[in-house]
Parts: structure tokens; sequence; C-alpha cells
């Protein structure tokens, strides 16, 4: 998978449903996988910025994404 620069929620979203749709994953199938609620997954796909990092982190695990951090 590309490398992509995640700087607002919306962002992260829109790489979440764009893997998810890759994967042929619905929004209930990611979030049995994840290990969280479908509204959770739906709230994260829109960019909604309460999202707790645990269930991102679980969310970006079941879809194969890595997180790395950099300092400028």
């Amino acid at each position: 998978m590309d490398q992509a620069i995640i700087d607002s929620p919306e962002a992260l979203g829109t790489l979440i449903r764009q893997r998810r749709t890759e994967l042929r994953l619905n929004q209930t199938e990611l979030a049995a996988v994840a290990q969280t609620t479908l509204r959770f997954v739906s709230e994260l796909e829109r960019g909604k910025s309460t999202a707790q990092l645990r269930g991102v982190l679980r969310v970006l695990a079941a879809l194969g994404i890595e997180l790395e951090a950099r300092t400028r």
C-alpha cells in the first residue's frame, strides 16, 4: 500500500474507507474483525474527531495499515 500523510480526521476516514473497499469488506464486517462497533467504524470513516485511539488502532490493524510517526 502507498504512503499517505494523515493530517485530519477526514483524511484518516478516507484512507480507512478506501482500504476497506479494496478488501471488499462492509462496515459491519470491519467492525467485527476490529472488535469494535458499526457506529464506531461509520463515525471514523466520516472523520468524526471524537474517535478513541484504541479503536482507531484496532481498525488500522484489521485493515493491515501501519501507523508510522515522524518528526519534522
